[in-house]
């Protein structure tokens, strides 16, 4: 009867709240003990390279090779814009050159034939000289014949007259020459011309060549296509995102540790990274360097504690971690992964 009274008055309450203490305390210490020994924070995600397709020139889409989270290689072909439009207008520039060419080539005759001309014309002018003398002296003599009454006045009329007339001749060939010699520099000019406006069609003909390079986009680099945001048939203006490449070579990890953070933090410092999609892998990193400013001065609208009413904000200064044994993880790593990162004070 005594034993079934002890048996009643056994009470397990205290042994199991003191266990309980137990645990919460060893529990609680090892938790206290871990936060004053390392610095964490959740505030980090899995980052890389995305590249943005953006067109360059305008255009229906006339062919896609390519679909959403599509593997592709640099330089891979990704879709063509229509380029008929573009071709027209290049077969009526390069019949305009052709036609401009066409005109450079008369234009070069034309000097020739001038500068031949103006051979002519001087060498007429030697021919007009000499007749002009020979008058002359003709005319000087029959004058002195006609005083001693050896011709008549109807011989030193007809001398006269003919030197008369070969010093119109002569004149006349003069003024030929000068007309010759102003006609060049005109003609050499068009000439200029024409070449300038030669160039200015090459200029534009070079230009849409370039524009026509434009309707076949290929991919700038390695990667992953994101979600496409274009179909055949679809009209795109020059600069509007068409889809991206996600980098799928390179990872990192940036954290955004709070400012009071930092002091324990320098570049080389080894991390411990556990990724949110995959928490049983063992990864690590080194810091790799860490921002000058922090992550609210990077925004579109930065904070100006010198206006209105101050409120303070622990700001977060973003470091960026190199993930070691990255081809180990590649596999698994994606852009924007939530990532818990720990770092130990020492």
């Amino acid at each position: 009867m005594s034993d079934l009274k002890m048996k009643k008055k056994f009470n397990p309450k205290p042994i199991i709240f003191s266990v309980v203490m137990v645990i919460a305390i060893y529990f609680g210490y090892k938790k206290i003990n871990f936060s004053l020994t390392h610095e964490t924070t959740d505030n980090a995600q899995v980052e890389t390279q995305i590249t943005p397709i953006l067109p360059r020139t305008s255009g229906y889409v006339k062919s896609l090779q390519v679909q959403d989270f599509d593997s592709v290689i640099n330089n891979q072909f990704l879709l063509e814009l229509d380029d008929a439009e573009l071709q027209s207008q290049l077969a009526e520039m390069e019949a305009d050159s052709a036609q401009v060419q066409a005109d450079i080539a008369n234009a070069k005759a034309a000097v020739q034939n001038a500068v031949i001309s103006l051979k002519v014309n001087k060498g007429n002018i030697d021919v007009a000289n000499v007749k002009m003398q020979q008058a002359q002296n003709e005319y000087t003599r029959n004058k002195n014949l006609f005083a001693d009454q050896a011709i008549t006045q109807k011989q030193l009329d007809d001398s006269k007259f003919n030197f008369e007339t070969t010093q119109k001749l002569f004149s006349n060939t003069q003024n030929d020459l000068s007309a010759a010699e102003s006609k060049i520099p005109v003609l050499q000019s068009l000439v200029k011309k024409s070449e300038a406006m030669l160039n200015l069609k090459s200029t534009k003909i070079d230009e849409t060549k370039l524009k026509l390079s434009y309707t076949k986009i290929y991919a700038p680099t390695n990667g992953k296509i994101g979600k496409k945001n274009i179909s055949i048939g679809q009209f795109v203006q020059a600069g509007t995102p068409l889809f991206a490449i996600v980098n799928d070579s390179i990872f990192w990890v940036t954290a955004n540790f709070k400012e009071d953070q930092i002091k324990n933090l320098y570049v080389g410092k080894n991390v411990t990274l556990r990724i949110d999609a995959f928490p049983d892998e063992k990864i690590t990193g080194i810091i790799e360097s860490i921002s000058d400013a922090t992550g609210a001065k990077f925004s579109l609208l930065p904070p100006d504690n010198s206006s209105g009413n101050f409120v303070k904000v622990t700001q977060r200064v973003p470091v960026k971690i190199k993930i070691n044994d990255l081809e180990k993880y590649k596999s698994i790593l994606r852009a924007g992964l939530s990532v818990f990162v720990t770092a130990e004070i020492n």
